[in-house]
């Protein structure tokens, strides 16, 4: 289908820019000794979480590329849902990174300093791009509130960690300096109660419009099968659809498409269940492979 194929060249091409861009940007900040306008730079910059968030949205998004890359080869765009959630969770992050740079950083020490060398990666591009690939073509997965909540983790295990190298240990006993100066401009509790409220509305935000995307790619799978197959008899249907992936991934796992069987089956007028429809799917895959080897052997 050309949806499925469009929403995995899209997801793969994000994917890949925000993976790339992030090692440009770290790498860039660990081979700067000194920079006279920051002073976290070679290993000190992991302690940033401008850094961190950018890392953990990479590393999220590399496990999206294997998906993309089988979704183009099997036609059947998939991912488990933990990888959705921890790529939410890596979004929600940068987002929050960029908003930071955005409306609190730049105004303080100027749009082109906060938005330039390693930080028009890290600040701008790979925030931006990753914000944009989640939420329009990874909406394969519909979030729920808890998943909000499970996206917060990162900002609240960050932000524990900076109140107390900052707040308990101090810079004098080896801790960090407030480079954020949230803790020390303002009485800590201020930040610290506003940090997670504002980061759940960020979260809510990007869960709407990945949920958009996510009913919109569903009406139109929808309106696509059941224009090209309600009417048809769908065990047949099924039957081919096993018998095309058994000659074609012979050597690889089975596995049952359900998304696209449960959608096939949502939009046609027969009355088979889905269970039905599963069994009928693995026992034509089965056949099928059985059949290919006796003729393999005749040969």
């Amino acid at each position: 289908m050309k949806i499925t194929r469009r929403q995995c060249l899209f997801a793969l091409f994000s994917a890949l820019c925000v993976v790339v861009c992030v090692c440009i940007g770290v790498t860039m900040n660990l081979t700067t000794v000194q920079d006279e306008n920051f002073d976290h730079m070679g290993l000190r910059t992991f302690c940033m979480f401008t850094v961190n968030s950018n890392i953990l949205a990479a590393a999220a998004m590399a496990m999206v590329i294997p998906y993309t890359l089988d979704g183009l080869r099997t036609h059947n765009y998939h991912m488990p849902r933990w990888i959705v959630v921890l790529v939410y969770a890596g979004v929600t992050a940068v987002t929050l990174t960029f908003l930071i740079s955005l409306f609190i950083l730049a105004p303080v020490k100027g749009f082109v300093l906060i938005f330039s060398g390693s930080r028009f990666f890290l600040h701008g591009v790979c925030p931006i791009l990753a914000f944009a690939a989640f939420c329009f073509f990874m909406s394969e997965k519909k979030l729920t509130v808890p998943d909000a909540l499970l996206a917060l983790i990162p900002v609240a295990v960050y932000s524990a960690l900076y109140y107390i190298m900052v707040i308990v240990v101090g810079e004098e006993n080896g801790g960090w300096n407030d480079f954020y100066g949230f803790l020390t401009r303002l009485p800590p509790w201020i930040p610290l109660s506003l940090i997670l409220p504002i980061t759940f509305c960020i979260a809510m935000v990007i869960r709407a419009l990945h949920n958009r995307s996510f009913t919109r790619r569903r009406e139109d799978e929808a309106a696509f099968y059941k224009e090209a197959f309600g009417q048809a008899d769908i065990r047949k249907i099924v039957g081919a659809l096993a018998r095309s992936h058994s000659a074609n991934m012979k050597n690889a796992d089975i596995l049952i498409p359900t998304r696209v069987i449960s959608i096939m089956q949502e939009n046609n007028e027969g009355d088979c269940t889905m269970e039905e429809l599963c069994e009928l799917y693995l026992r034509e895959y089965m056949e099928n492979i059985d059949a290919m080897k006796i003729n393999k052997m005749w040969i």
